[in-house]
């Protein structure tokens, strides 16, 4: 007896010794996510429910616009983001370290008049009063339509039409007040507007070279040199999410009506939406330049050197997740 005692005792503080090293192995990595409130960006939000397979904990900060999450990044506080592509590009030719790692979403924009302004068309905006959220995809869309209609526009009176920016939160609010009579808003809230029956779609504004704007997943530089582990494991948890999304629309309804928009949305509000927008993977490098391009025409976004996208897109961790996981 005491000598199996003798023999138990050690093995037993072996145990207690391992069990901390047992515990640090299964520690996961943390990764900070910076995201926003859209329909569109649900896959990116359901990576922290599903990553956890993968030894990662996302965590996820909602901000208010894409430009918002670039000061996070700089000092330190975000390690991948999402945002629309303008944002991102602002955001690297600013200084920002961050490398595209992939695409994640395209379309999620539409031009909405209110049901009684009396707009048609985008011909029928002269005189009137466009709302618009500043440093978005959806203020470079805005402009190349209005442009290709032969409108001009300012924020300014004097020109014919009157630009009014406000944040994506405000426009639906001021639409529904006829604060203003149109609006480029972005999804599933162009949507809400119609089916309130406040708004009526004028258009979706993809005619231009832009074509569907497509929405990025930025990464921190110091992510992708110094954690590729990290990184990689991050991607393949995307790809899944986002193929998971693409096959189980009744999963990305309630996640995105419940947990996202805390059921602020109906289950039609968010059919529509995607009916105007899809979970991607992809962009090319093409692209981002068109878009850097419309941005130095149209000012948008203050850059103080333009960037080229063979620079700061790294699509290799993408094309990896995506051949282990089989999906196209």
């Amino acid at each position: 007896m005491i000598q199996s005692l003798h023999k138990a005792i050690p093995f037993a503080l072996a145990l207690a010794a391992a069990a901390p090293l047992a515990v640090q192995a299964q520690t996961p990595d943390v990764v900070r996510l910076g995201n926003l409130k859209f329909a569109h960006y649900g896959a990116v939000s359901y990576m922290k429910e599903a990553c956890g397979k993968y030894n990662l904990k996302v965590e996820e900060r909602m901000f208010p616009k894409g430009p918002d999450i670039m000061p996070a990044i700089v000092a330190g506080e975000i390690d991948i983001a999402a945002l629309a592509s303008d944002g991102a590009i602002s955001g690297r030719a600013n200084g920002v370290p961050i490398y595209t790692v992939a695409g994640f979403a395209k379309g999620g924009a539409r031009i909405v008049a209110s049901v009684d302004s009396g707009i048609k068309s985008l011909a029928d905006m002269k005189g009137k009063k466009v709302g618009v959220t500043r440093g978005g995809a959806h203020e470079l869309l805005l402009y190349a339509e209005l442009e290709k209609a032969g409108l001009t526009w300012s924020d300014k009176p004097g020109k014919d039409v009157h630009i009014v920016f406000l944040a994506f939160a405000d426009l639906n609010q001021a639409l529904a007040a006829k604060q203003i009579d149109a609006m480029c808003q972005s999804e599933p809230q162009s949507s809400q507007a119609i089916n309130k029956k406040f708004g009526v779609e004028i258009m979706k504004p993809y005619t231009t070279k832009m074509g569907e704007p497509v929405r990025l997943l930025v990464m921190t530089e110091k992510m992708y040199n110094e954690k590729k582990d990290v990184a990689q494991r991050l991607l393949k948890c995307f790809v899944e999410t986002t193929a998971l999304f693409n096959k189980d629309s009744a999963l990305a309804d309630k996640y995105v009506r419940e947990t996202m928009f805390k059921g602020q949305i109906s289950s039609q509000d968010f059919k529509d939406a995607m009916d105007n927008a899809d979970y991607t993977y992809d962009v090319t490098l093409e692209h981002i330049d068109t878009t850097t391009d419309f941005m130095q025409k149209y000012g948008v976004g203050r850059m103080s050197k333009a960037p080229k996208a063979t620079e700061w897109v790294k699509l290799d961790l993408l094309q990896k997740a995506k051949a282990d996981l089989k999906v196209k």
